[in-house]
């Protein structure tokens, strides 16, 4: 194969190839608040990079008010949160101890290997940064916990009435 033709087949095998991800700014301005359905009421998640379904990296922001907890619960790949804003606390274990963990302040950083028992609580309005992994989901150590099974009792409850 002469220069020309191996010129051509590279040039070729680069145009088959898919697109690199584009290059992108996200102004904190811009970001589009909404609930998080697999926490509590009360948190607030912007996605910054997902979707948090699929296999993918995925980056997303948390907002939380003043003394929301988050029940314990684990995660099928590693977690990776920065606070922002605020103070979060952040304990081990299967059950919820509220003077237990370690309060993470701005700048902090915390990363959690899958399937790690940990539980959250907020002191005063905070703001996180959470990034990682996909397919991503929140597993409650006590399924009670969790708001998905939260409405269907309350949906339940309702029918009988």
């Amino acid at each position: 194969m002469n220069r020309l033709h191996r010129i051509a087949a590279v040039a070729a095998a680069l145009a088959a190839l898919p697109a690199a991800a584009e290059h992108r700014a996200v102004a904190a301005a811009d970001l589009k608040w909404a609930p998080v359905p697999s926490l509590p009421a009360g948190a607030q998640i912007a996605v910054i990079e997902g979707p948090m379904n699929e296999a993918k990296p995925f980056t997303v922001r948390l907002r939380f008010p003043a003394n929301y907890r988050i029940p314990p619960h684990t995660h099928p790949a590693v977690e990776r949160v920065t606070v922002l804003s605020g103070a979060f606390n952040m304990g081990m274990g299967e059950k919820f101890e509220a003077h237990a963990g370690h309060t993470m302040a701005p700048g902090d950083v915390m990363i959690m290997q899958p399937g790690t028992p940990h539980y959250a609580s907020s002191k005063g309005e905070t703001t996180l940064q959470l990034h990682g992994m996909g397919p991503w989901k929140v597993v409650y150590v006590n399924p009670a916990d969790d708001p998905a099974n939260k409405a269907a009792a309350a949906k339940k409850d309702e029918k009988k009435k």
